[in-house]
């Protein structure tokens, strides 16, 4: 399937990165974000990706356009100018960079897809979270229950770690876990061609205007994912991310 990755937003939580880029850019490990999303569905054979693009647009489309030379080893003559790169092994992806408006919002941006998408089910998440969701199973999970959409209900970490008691002493204190209480719309959705009906225009708002109206007319279903998922809305969630990664072996990150 094709993937839609919504990277428009001003991420005004995170004003200390996303001043200078956009939330989608902002580097977990030396990479940014999205990096590492669009290799989590490399990985299960999703390689052809539409990026809505919105505030800070064209830093998104020069890491891309860049990327091939910077990613490979290059020999410079500087007497003549002439430049060779070697062939190391990158990623395969064909990535459509797609400036959907700085004010659009989440369904109007997807509404501004719907001609590159044409009559195709496709995939969508945001620009700002990780999981280890496995996306073969949301998609035959999507294929098997035909429904118009399939979102990927997860439930978020905690925000407070926990207190051990021994009697009326305090024993220790827990990391805090990964699960809260409740499910929420984590990402990582399945979409039939019939979600371009519920959206009308830039005003649209994916989460209102669709998928709301979508479970209630009876077209939405819920893939539940009960492992790692990490929404990276403040500079709190970064911090987080990058310890994970810094610990060597990432939750979200799968060995293809």
């Amino acid at each position: 399937m094709k993937v839609v990755i919504l990277c428009g937003g001003l991420g005004t939580r995170m004003a200390e990165e996303t001043e200078y880029r956009p939330k989608p850019m902002v580097e977990i490990g030396g990479r940014p974000i999205l990096w590492h999303i669009m290799k989590h569905f490399s990985l299960y054979g999703h390689n052809e990706f539409f990026l809505a693009l919105g505030y800070k647009g064209d830093q998104i489309k020069r890491f891309f356009l860049e990327y091939y030379t910077l990613n490979r080893n290059i020999t410079v003559d500087l007497a003549t100018g002439k430049v060779r790169q070697y062939n190391m092994e990158t990623e395969k992806w064909v990535v459509h960079l797609i400036d959907t408006g700085h004010e659009t919002m989440t369904g109007g941006r997807v509404k501004r897809l719907q001609s590159f998408l044409k009559d195709e089910p496709f995939m969508l998440t945001y620009g700002d979270g990780l999981s280890n969701v496995d996306l073969c199973k949301l998609e035959s999970f999507h294929k098997k229950h035909g429904h118009a959409a399939t979102i990927t209900a997860v439930r978020p970490p905690s925000r407070f770690g926990g207190v051990v008691f021994k009697g009326n002493m305090v024993s220790k204190f827990t990391e805090k876990p990964q699960m809260g209480e409740g499910w929420i719309n984590g990402g990582f959705m399945v979409f039939q061609p019939e979600v371009f009906k519920y959206l009308k225009g830039d005003k649209s708002v994916l989460e209102t205007n669709a998928i709301e109206r979508m479970a209630s007319d009876g077209h939405l279903a819920a893939y539940k994912h009960e492992d790692f998922w990490q929404c990276m809305d403040t500079m709190r969630d970064k911090l987080l991310l990058e310890k994970l990664w810094a610990s060597g072996n990432p939750p979200w990150k799968i060995q293809g």
